[in-house]
């Protein structure tokens, strides 16, 4: 039997995002789990390890996304994590992963801004699973 098919962990409380999410990564060949909240999603982690995870940042808190790319990375630090943000069009604010110190800190391997091009969506995943 061959390799199973990757497994990307998307969580958004976003409804209509996630699933918008699922059908562009399921039609890149990948499994994909969802959940709705931080929550859930480390109720997830706790039993599951995906090959990829994609955080919202702004769930039940400001930080969410940091929060759950911090547990993420403690016990899977070989899973790479992508935090999806409409951040610095709602707050003005831009995040980047860009100082050793944002690196020790926040634990995404990539930012994307929410409403990223789905060519340009599946190219980065492949890249931080290196397909």
């Amino acid at each position: 039997m061959g390799q199973g098919k990757k497994v990307i962990l998307i969580v958004d409380d976003d409804m209509d995002y996630l699933f918008q999410m699922r059908m562009h990564i399921e039609s890149f060949g990948f499994e994909v789990i969802t959940a709705e909240s931080q929550r859930e999603a480390e109720k997830i982690i706790e039993n599951t390890k995906p090959d990829l995870a994609i955080f919202d940042l702004m769930m039940e808190s400001d930080d969410s996304g940091f929060i759950l790319s911090y547990k993420m990375k403690r016990k899977y630090p070989d899973v790479p994590i992508i935090l999806a943000t409409a951040v610095s069009s709602e707050t003005g604010m831009s995040f980047g992963v860009n100082t050793q110190n944002d690196k020790q800190w926040i634990k995404a391997d990539l930012y994307l801004e929410k409403g990223i091009r789905k060519d340009q969506l599946h190219k980065e995943i492949n890249k931080l699973l290196k397909i």
